[in-house]
């Protein structure tokens, strides 16, 4: 099992993770305690419940680079370019806009 932390405009919003039934996003419950929480995406709004998916969610697919920076990062981190999560926890922890992801190891 794979987790990272996701965070909004440096606070923890929730947690993404992956284990042998595919993937989780579940929100942090200070997160929605704010009256100022914003969510991740439209695509997964603010709620107490899970989301589940077979596959990476697609939010999370679009932050990881592409092109000639995704190639920089796979030959120089030796990653798996069909391995999402290991290229989103790789190399989304200070990528562009409010969303980061940080590996929870």
């Amino acid at each position: 099992m794979r987790q990272g932390e996701i965070w909004v405009h440096d606070r923890k919003a929730g947690m993404l993770t992956e284990n042998e039934e595919g993937y989780q996003f579940q929100y942090d419950t200070k997160y929605l305690s704010l009256q100022d929480a914003t969510p991740v995406s439209l695509t997964l709004p603010l709620q107490e419940m899970a989301f589940r998916s077979e596959h990476l969610f697609p939010f999370f697919d679009g932050l990881i680079p592409e092109g000639w920076l995704l190639d920089i990062a796979q030959k120089n981190w030796k990653l798996n370019p069909r391995d999402r999560m290991e290229l989103l926890l790789a190399t989304c922890r200070d990528c562009i806009g409010n969303v980061s992801v940080i590996a929870n190891e």
